[in-house]
C-alpha cells in the first residue's frame, strides 16, 4: 500500500469511529448515567415563590418543585441519591436539556403541543390553570362574575383570550409584569387580577388581604421534561411518580407549600 493509499485509509477509519461515537453519545442513556453517578441534575426555576425561588439567607433554591425534585431523586436511586439544581428561565430551560447540561426539567412548565415536538412530558404534576385573584371582601366567584369588571392582566400571556371566553364584556387593562398588576389591584384600578394560579399563589403567600377564588377555569398543567427518546428516564420519573402519590409524600409537599393559600384549592392538587 502507497502512502496516498495508506493516508486515505487512516482517513476513512478515523471518520467511521468519531461518527460512531458521536452516535453512541447521541443515544446514550440518561437514565443509564444517573444511576452510575447516583445524581441528577434538574433544571429549576429560582424566581417563582412557592415553585422555586432563592432564598436570601442562604441563597438556596426553595419550594414545591425542589422538594419534589428530591423526593423523585431519592426513588429513583436510592436514599443516598443526589438532587443537584441548575438555574433555567423560561427561554434557557430546553436548550439546557437539549445540550445535556441538565437530565431534566421541572420548572412550572405547561404541556403544551409545540414543546411536545422538542421534548417528551411526565405525567402531569401540578393542576395549574388560569385562575381569579380579589380582594378578601370581594364579590366575584368566578369566572362569569367578570362581565363588566376591570380585569388585569400581564402582556404575553394568554389571561386575556381565557376571560374573553367566558365573560366577553369584561374590561381587560394590561400591564409589563406581575408587580405592575398586583399593585394596580392594591390600588382598586382593577376588580381582579387573572394568570396562572401558582403564580397568583406565590403573590398571595407573601401579601395579605386577598384570595384566589373560583378554581381554575383553564387546564393548562405542568409536567416534567426529558429529551426526546429519553424512554427509561421517563419511564422511572413516572413510576416514582406515581409511588410518591400512593405513600403521601406528594400531598405532604402540596400540603407544605399551597396549604395556607387562601381561596387555593389543595384538592386540585391532591387528585394529580
Amino acid at each position: 500500500m502507497n502512502r496516498k493509499k495508506f493516508y486515505l485509509t487512516f482517513l476513512i477509519a478515523l471518520i467511521t469511529i468519531t461518527l460512531s461515537a458521536c452516535g453512541q453519545k447521541k443515544n446514550e442513556s440518561v437514565y443509564q448515567t444517573v444511576r452510575q453517578t447516583k445524581t441528577i441534575n434538574w433544571g429549576v426555576k429560582a424566581d417563582t415563590p412557592l415553585f422555586g425561588s432563592m432564598s436570601v439567607k442562604d441563597s438556596k433554591i426553595r419550594g414545591f418543585e425542589i422538594d419534589l425534585a428530591e423526593a423523585l431523586t431519592h426513588k429513583m436511586l436510592g436514599k443516598n441519591a443526589k438532587a443537584n439544581f441548575v438555574t433555567t428561565t423560561a427561554n434557557t430551560k430546553i436548550q439546557l436539556l437539549k445540550n445535556k447540561n441538565i437530565d431534566a426539567v421541572i420548572a412550572a412548565m405547561t404541556i403544551t403541543p409545540e414543546r411536545k415536538k422538542q421534548v417528551d412530558f411526565s405525567n402531569p404534576y401540578f393542576p395549574a390553570g388560569q385562575s381569579i385573584m380579589v380582594a378578601k371582601n370581594s364579590k366575584i366567584k368566578n369566572v362569569k362574575d367578570l362581565s363588566n369588571k376591570r380585569v388585569l392582566i400581564v402582556k404575553g400571556t394568554t389571561a386575556a383570550d381565557a376571560v374573553h371566553k367566558f365573560a366577553p364584556k369584561a374590561e381587560i387593562l394590561q400591564f409589563d409584569d406581575y408587580g405592575q398588576a398586583f399593585a394596580a389591584l392594591k390600588a382598586d384600578q382593577g376588580d381582579a387580577l387573572v394568570t396562572d394560579n401558582g403564580i397568583l399563589a406565590g403573590i398571595l403567600h407573601d401579601n395579605h388581604g386577598y384570595k384566589l377564588t373560583g378554581g381554575t377555569f383553564t387546564n393548562q398543567p405542568y409536567g416534567i421534561a426529558v429529551n426526546k427518546g429519553q424512554t427509561a428516564m421517563m419511564k422511572h420519573i413516572n413510576t416514582a411518580l406515581d409511588e410518591l402519590k400512593k405513600d403521601g409524600t406528594y400531598t405532604r409537599l402540596a400540603k407544605k407549600w399551597f396549604g395556607n393559600i387562601p381561596g387555593f384549592n389543595i384538592k386540585e392538587i391532591e387528585q394529580y
